[in-house]
């Protein structure tokens, strides 16, 4: 009989436990190991050690939890689960509750504080190799959610099967998935205090699928940057830029130029970038400007309600193709300036918009966190994990795709209370006045670390 209580396994298998790594892999017991999976549908389940044997797990709940008690075995303990689905078919897979944590106590503590820069780096979802195994690693921040699972195609979208822990205080749930590769879509399963469950793409995700599907996509950047490329980057370096002459085209990529052979679609990044190129330079500007490129659901706009701050639009090409657009660009000596949309987000059910059944990103009080004129939300910039995803999603775009610059959208938006509010609309800050401070050391903190930080 289990010594887990029944309690225990109904939350589990109700998606409603928020730390399963304590119930299911290998724990210590009596004498030995025991362990646990939950895999609901399968006939049965066995355990392949490293020895070569197998254990026979017995199903000890009717949702699917199995268990076998392995005499004379201690931890760690390296394995591997044979779970058999009948008609379906039987798959060996690397248990994922049988690893330790992705995430260190110093990124705990950082990301606590709201003060790492690299976030982008730890949260979201990261290929790599963990503890000898190669898989996926998952990371997200929703501190209200009851319990949060990762979906995808690995998993037929059950979030029954991989289920996330929480990582104490943080807020941050994490999992890592054997054998999940560049490609798999996937979506987070939160369920939220009110008892529903919701679906939402990564705020961190690398790529996204081409809208209007909303998944988010695991990606790992392949792209080598040229060496025209990298000088360029040690010139700007060098460079004064407040001392030198500067011409800027603005330009909407989607528009620009259309391919009317082929039903006027846009270019894709690589059809743009020599021919962009080409026309600026002869033109005599020295940098583009590019209208929001981040992922965005609606195609017919110019990209300023962003759903995907960390992935380029798909519209136009992969995520290595908007790195060699980039790339070209720098190979003719033109800058590259992103226009970049920390003032407001769009209310899409699938992004940002309550991401944990709470006003997360925004502010609750709609007085200050909804957006009159646009119909958006507006961030909550005295929250410091939120200045924290926006800061480091600005030096995401100046380091991993070598941009040279970005300008702040919306500015006037930000800094005043009563932006397109009338008298009872807007709530003053705490010296009576219309300025948003929060908005304002913002902006400063933003301008002072990529000062310090991207140099040039």
């Amino acid at each position: 009989m289990s010594t887990v209580a029944t309690q225990e396994l109904d939350a589990l298998v109700r998606r409603e436990h928020f730390n399963p790594h304590s119930i299911l892999g290998a724990h210590t017991a009596d004498g030995g190991v025991v362990i646990r999976a939950l895999r609901p549908a399968a006939s049965e389940v066995k355990a392949q050690l490293a020895d070569g044997s197998t254990v026979e797990l017995d199903q000890i709940h009717p949702g699917g939890v199995f268990e076998a008690t392995v005499p004379g075995l201690q931890l760690p303990l390296r394995y591997q689960l044979e779970v058999d689905y009948g008609t379906v078919g039987t798959f060996t897979l690397d248990d994922p509750y049988a690893f330790s944590p992705t995430l260190g106590e110093l990124d705990l503590h950082l990301i606590g504080e709201g003060r790492h820069e690299h976030l982008y780096e730890k949260l979201g979802a990261h290929v790599r190799d963990h503890e000898g195994v190669r898989g996926t690693a998952f990371a997200v921040w929703a501190p209200a959610a009851h319990a949060v699972s990762v979906v995808g195609d690995f998993n037929s979208w059950d979030g029954r099967l991989h289920a996330m822990r929480s990582l104490g205080a943080t807020g941050i749930w994490e999992l890592f998935l054997p054998g999940v590769e560049p490609g798999a879509r996937y979506k987070y399963e939160l369920l939220t205090a009110n008892g529903q469950l919701t679906l939402k793409a990564d705020p961190y995700a690398f790529a996204t699928e081409v809208p209007p599907q909303t998944a988010s996509v695991v990606f790992t950047p392949q792209h080598d940057w040229s060496r025209p490329d990298l000088e360029w980057l040690r010139r700007r370096g060098e460079r004064r830029p407040l001392e030198q002459p500067v011409s800027i085209y603005e330009v909407h990529l989607g528009s620009w130029r259309l391919n009317t052979l082929e039903d006027n679609r846009p270019l894709s990044y690589l059809e743009l970038a020599d021919e962009l190129a080409a026309y600026v330079k002869d033109m005599g500007f020295t940098h583009i400007e590019l209208l929001p490129v981040m992922a965005h659901p609606f195609t017919g706009s110019w990209g300023y309600q962003v759903t995907g701050y960390f992935a380029p639009t798909p519209r136009y090409g992969p995520p290595d193709d908007f790195r060699q657009f980039v790339d070209r660009m720098h190979s003719h000596d033109i800058g590259v300036i992103l226009d970049w949309v920390p003032a407001h987000f769009p209310r899409d059910e699938f992004a940002l918009a309550r991401f944990d059944g709470t006003a997360l990103y925004e502010h609750d009080d709609p007085r200050r966190g909804f957006h009159p004129d646009w119909g958006t939300l507006v961030f909550n910039y005295g929250r410091h994990e939120v200045r924290n995803f926006l800061i480091s999603n600005a030096l995401f775009w100046l380091r991993e795709y070598h941009a040279d610059g970005i300008r702040v959208d919306a500015v006037a938006s930000m800094l005043y209370l009563d932006y397109s509010r009338s008298e009872g609309e807007w709530v003053p800050n705490q010296f009576g006045g219309r300025e948003d401070l929060d908005a304002v050391a913002f902006l400063k903190e933003l301008n002072e670390v990529i000062y310090g930080r991207e140099p040039g």
